[in-house]
């Protein structure tokens, strides 16, 4: 995705030159000529560069730079000061400027640096996911259930074929991305991690995303691009949520595993690409296949090796020391100093059925660790709000104590669950779950 930058200039004539050579070297560029237009183009979204002349008609931009950096702490802000005043340019570095242009600024100049700014964002932001991935594989490499260590087993032995596809299957939030992620490492972390939900891509925009497109493929394709099976290539292609992806493009997708061989939309040119295909899904693909919106052909394409997490209910030993660990890293994350767990909250976490599995948990303890100022947390969120109903029944009762149920009403109810749990709070249960808020919405209406 492009770097946006916003540039905040009252010279018109210079600030629609600039954007104009910064689109054609791939930034989205947002124009202001005046601090009340910059604070509105903040408003609506958060840049990663901001180019901020000091002298603007409705104040000085080393008096707003204060203000900027405290809403936003990661955009990288470079400041345009007069010809020879090295105070001021000074006086913007202290204050939290990246860098600074002196006036005339030269277009190559001000191309250049936005680059880097933006080549050490996106460093940055690497590194930090980095962190996270590692912080994930050491909660995962530690299981205490026997049906963890046997999945982490099973990816151990998978690594030694690297051409194969596999797919890990789980329910929403139980760590299958996190398993994939580990598959790499295993395999020596060669090559890119390219991560791809299905759900989130535009029905549209599926086929050039994966596999790109020429030039004139489409209305507004003014350039070849790469699609992300080429920028996998010798290494992970992971399509999260398999089974959204539309059927038109099922067909391409298995004669890419079958052949190692696609073509970019519009393209006559056959490519290849070394990369391993990993697919994860919550569903039952059987069933989508019995019910006509998954190839049969692919689904077993797909299924050369499967491997399954178990829900976070059926690996009791492993939520404490889950908790705990996460409960590091949060505290890390947010600043805080580190917290423990009372005695109830222990006692709670022990008991709660988690529905929405990992994800669920993270997210209580990061609720907790904001609303909860003491030096224990006491998790009482995870306490039932008055008596069972239907939206308040522990899954093990009916996953397990009930009459058998088809997997279809077993997630339904899921769904009410976590939403009564939530107070009724839609987006925050679709994030909880793991769920697109279009397919979550879709789930509730069956329900």
């Amino acid at each position: 995705m492009s770097t946006h930058l916003l540039l905040v200039d009252d010279d018109r004539t210079f600030a629609s030159l600039a954007a104009t050579v910064l689109r054609h070297e791939g930034f989205r560029v947002t124009l202001a000529h005046s601090l009340h237009d910059a604070r509105a183009a903040l408003s609506r979204q958060a840049p990663e560069v901001v180019v901020l002349d000091r002298r603007l008609p409705d104040g000085d931009g080393i008096h707003f730079l204060p203000e900027l950096r405290a809403q936003f702490p990661d955009t990288a802000v470079m400041m345009v000061t007069a010809h020879g005043d090295i105070a001021s340019a000074v006086d913007a570095i202290k204050q939290g400027a990246r860098d600074y242009l002196s006036k005339p600024v030269e277009l190559d100049d001000l191309v250049l640096r936005a680059r880097r700014a933006a080549a050490d964002l996106q460093l940055h932001e690497r590194l930090r996911q980095a962190e996270s991935e590692l912080g994930g594989r050491r909660r995962l490499l530690r299981p205490r259930a026997p049906a963890m260590v046997s999945a982490l087993q099973m990816i151990e032995r998978i690594a030694t074929a690297p051409r194969s596809p596999v797919l890990i299957t789980g329910e929403t939030g139980a760590g299958k991305e996190v398993l994939a992620r580990h598959l790499h490492n295993v395999q020596g972390g060669q090559g890119p991690f390219v991560h791809v939900n299905c759900a989130a891509l535009p029905s549209s925009l599926v086929e050039s995303e994966l596999f790109g497109h020429e030039r004139g493929a489409f209305t507004d394709a003014r350039a070849a691009r790469r699609g992300l099976v080429e920028v996998a290539d010798g290494g992970i292609l992971f399509l999260d949520e398999i089974g959204e992806l539309p059927l038109s493009l099922q067909a391409k997708l298995l004669t890419f595993l079958d052949q190692g061989a696609f073509r970019r939309l519009g393209g006559t040119t056959e490519l290849t690409s070394n990369a391993r295909v990993v697919t994860a899904t919550n569903r039952d693909l059987t069933r989508e296949v019995a019910e006509g919106r998954f190839r049969e052909d692919l689904y077993f394409r797909l299924s050369v090796f499967r491997v399954e997490i178990p829900p976070l209910r059926q690996r009791r030993e492993d939520v404490l020391p889950l908790a705990e660990s996460l409960l590091v890293e949060l505290c890390a994350e947010l600043g805080r100093r580190p917290v423990d767990f009372t005695p109830a909250a222990r006692a709670r976490l022990e008991r709660y059925p988690f529905p929405g599995n990992v994800r669920e948990l993270r997210n209580v303890l990061e609720r907790a660790l904001v609303l909860e100022p003491g030096p224990a947390l006491e998790l009482q969120a995870l306490e039932p709000r008055g008596p069972p109903g239907p939206a308040a029944v522990d899954p093990d009762s009916f996953v397990v104590g009930g009459p058998p149920r088809a997997l279809d009403d077993v997630e339904r109810l899921y769904v009410k669950h976590v939403l009564g749990r939530l107070e009724g709070r839609r987006m925050e249960a679709a994030k909880v779950l793991g769920l697109s808020y279009p397919t979550f919405l879709r789930k509730l209406e069956e329900s």
